[in-house]
């Protein structure tokens, strides 16, 4: 695991005494937190629903374990920005896509499925990409920002709105970013690791150019979580080589371009951080805390590294490319549903693509606890943080 690998232990302990710990400072101080809210910028990682709202689709057996019915994340449960939100004591971020039974006092959730930090250049119903990608997600932020500011100019005399924050959030707000997944792998098939290398550093551009964007509209705290370590993930593991996995069963070739890129990403933030006056711009190693999980599953409370919960067909990976995690399709003749195990709980993989809320409970406490964070942030400080049970 590298530099971390000291950092690693064993998660699972960890996270009860952390949560203890959290839980008794909570009851002998007033709560407080420099962060009244979050926005999120993201693809399926981070999503809380926006994708679905905009294409309502989803079904079981997504959402199994803790909301007990599909609630438009690519998970069993919570994500991570789910866990962030309840360390910071903040309720969960409503997508911004969604018209009914949303409140954003406390953030936004721009994110959705399949989204791209680059504009992409097809259609969702060819290749499944979201039209939503970081450009149109900033925009939207532009856009919220200007409707709160105006709400609140139209109506200073009137009473405060139900689910709308102040103008004076933005600048007390947590701007958080996990997205570049699908810039990596919707083009993996047709173009291999070394065609995708080719325009990373575009990516990496994009994501620096809208922070700076951010910074101009009030934002000084940015946490922005790398790619994760998708060489470990059923769904590109699937038909590889022997030859092209390590020693704990992950893609060689594929993990190495995510090391790079996450390179890329950390200087660029690091020349970013420079022109940013009194900011806190934030490089997070989620991925370097997903991949103690994926090869070291056990020593964290879990059984299952590169196999998929939700899945179809079995073997090393749970994984069938024709039949996605939830749906039925006839293959061969036969009718088969690609179905959920019993025990979410014990997987790092939901779904083969992405990460059950056991994983992302862990790697939530991993950048809670501050050992994947570059440079050091004080989160700690700032906020008396909740327990994430």
């Amino acid at each position: 695991m590298g530099r971390c690998s000291a950092k690693a232990l064993n998660l699972h302990k960890l996270l009860h005494v952390w949560t203890i710990m959290v839980a008794t400072l909570i009851c002998l101080s007033d709560s407080k937190c420099d962060f009244q809210a979050i926005f999120n910028f993201g693809d399926s990682n981070s999503d809380t629903g926006g994708f679905w709202a905009a294409f309502p689709a989803q079904s079981g057996p997504f959402g199994m374990t803790y909301f007990k019915k599909p609630t438009g994340r690519a998970s069993d449960g919570r994500l991570i920005v789910d866990f962030l939100a309840q360390a910071l004591g903040l309720p969960f971020l409503s997508p911004y896509l969604q018209s009914i039974g949303s409140d954003y006092r406390h953030g936004v959730n721009f994110a959705t499925l399949a989204s791209t930090v680059l504009l992409p250049n097809t259609s969702l119903f060819v290749t499944g990409i979201s039209p939503f990608s970081l450009a149109i997600q900033i925009n939207q932020m532009k856009a919220f920002k200007t409707r709160v500011e105006e709400f609140h100019q139209s109506n200073m005399d009137k009473q405060e709105p139900k689910n709308l924050p102040s103008p004076d959030i933005f600048g007390r707000s947590l701007y958080t970013f996990y997205i570049g997944q699908n810039d990596f792998t919707s083009n993996l098939g047709a173009i291999g690791v070394g065609g995708v290398r080719q325009y990373l550093p575009q990516v990496v551009s994009q994501i620096a150019g809208t922070i700076k964007e951010l910074y101009a509209l009030g934002g000084r705290a940015f946490l922005v979580l790398n790619l994760a370590p998708v060489g470990c993930y059923p769904a590109f593991l699937e038909g590889l080589p022997l030859s092209e996995l390590d020693a704990f069963g992950c893609s060689i070739s594929y993990n190495n371009a995510v090391q790079d890129y996450n390179n890329m990403l950390r200087e660029t933030l690091a020349q970013t951080r420079g022109s940013l006056q009194s900011a806190s711009l934030i490089y997070v190693d989620s991925s370097s805390a997903l991949l103690e999980l994926f090869r070291h599953p056990r020593n964290h409370g879990l059984k299952y590294g590169t196999k998929s919960c939700c899945g179809h067909g079995g073997g090393a990976y749970n994984y069938d490319r024709q039949v996605y995690c939830g749906n039925t399709k006839v293959i061969n003749g036969s009718t088969v549903t690609a179905t959920a195990c019993d025990d979410p709980y014990n997987y790092v993989s939901w779904d083969g693509i992405h990460a059950t809320e056991a994983a992302n409970k862990l790697v939530t406490w991993a950048i809670l606890n501050g050992s994947y964070l570059d440079p050091p942030f004080p989160l700690q400080q700032l906020c008396d943080l909740y327990p994430i049970g």
